[in-house]
């Protein structure tokens, strides 16, 4: 099984980080982004990669290489401009060739999450997560007397993308040469009635979109034990 790194995008929302590096190779504690996914991944048996690579590529590849350090073997598609998340896929089409399925990860997720509960082998198939909301709640009783606080709970019957995918290689007759995944194919595949997800509950699962989010990160990846 190979599994399909999207890590060519500028991460605006990081600068002045970003300024100097990819996103990917943003370090929560003291170990880049994707290296954690490659790591992760290979837990669960995934041990070839095509890694997508855009901006300032060269760290990347410089880092991970071939992947021999890492135990597994790393290949690259490389977009001589931004082609969005969809685009990326689609330019990275040669290298899963062969490949009945494979995984696609957003490169700047970090989770413990078990992408072989995706696989079914015929279906186009995402990762949720309960949404976790970016404020504490207060609780309240029927006479709106305080009973204590949560801090950014979860909403359980709220789920959202965890970008972590599934796909056959149905899903190149549905991407866009440049665009983005979520605004093209995966609309196209859930209006046929192609598109299936899988809930994940109690697992670690953080998105790295600011700079709070690395130190929250990095917070709860030492209380789960993950570091």
């Amino acid at each position: 099984m190979k599994a399909v790194i999207l890590a060519g995008g500028f991460g605006k929302r990081l600068r002045p980080l970003t300024d100097q590096k990819p996103k990917p190779m943003i370090e929560v504690l003291n170990v880049p982004i994707i290296e954690w996914q490659i790591k992760w991944l290979k837990k669960y048996g995934v041990n070839e990669f095509v890694v997508c690579v855009g901006y300032m590529k060269e760290q990347i590849i410089d880092h991970i290489g071939s992947g021999n350090r890492l135990g597994v073997k790393v290949g690259y598609a490389v977009e001589e401009e931004p082609l969005g998340t969809g685009g990326a896929l689609k330019n990275a089409e040669s290298l899963v060739a062969g490949q009945s399925g494979f995984f696609m990860i957003n490169g700047d997720i970090l989770t413990e999450l078990d992408p072989n509960k995706l696989h079914d082998g015929n279906s186009q198939t995402l990762a949720l997560v309960p949404l976790r909301s970016p404020y504490g709640v207060v609780e309240l009783d029927g006479d709106s007397k305080v009973l204590g606080f949560v801090e950014k709970p979860t909403i359980q019957d709220k789920w959202i993308n965890a970008g972590v995918y599934y796909f056959t290689q149905e899903v190149f007759q549905h991407l866009p040469d440049n665009g983005n995944i979520e605004v093209t194919a995966l609309p196209a595949l859930a209006k046929q009635g192609r598109l299936k997800a899988i809930k994940y509950e109690n697992i670690f699962w953080r998105s790295i979109d600011s700079h709070k989010d690395i130190e929250e990160a990095s917070k709860e990846m030492q209380a789960a034990k993950l570091s």
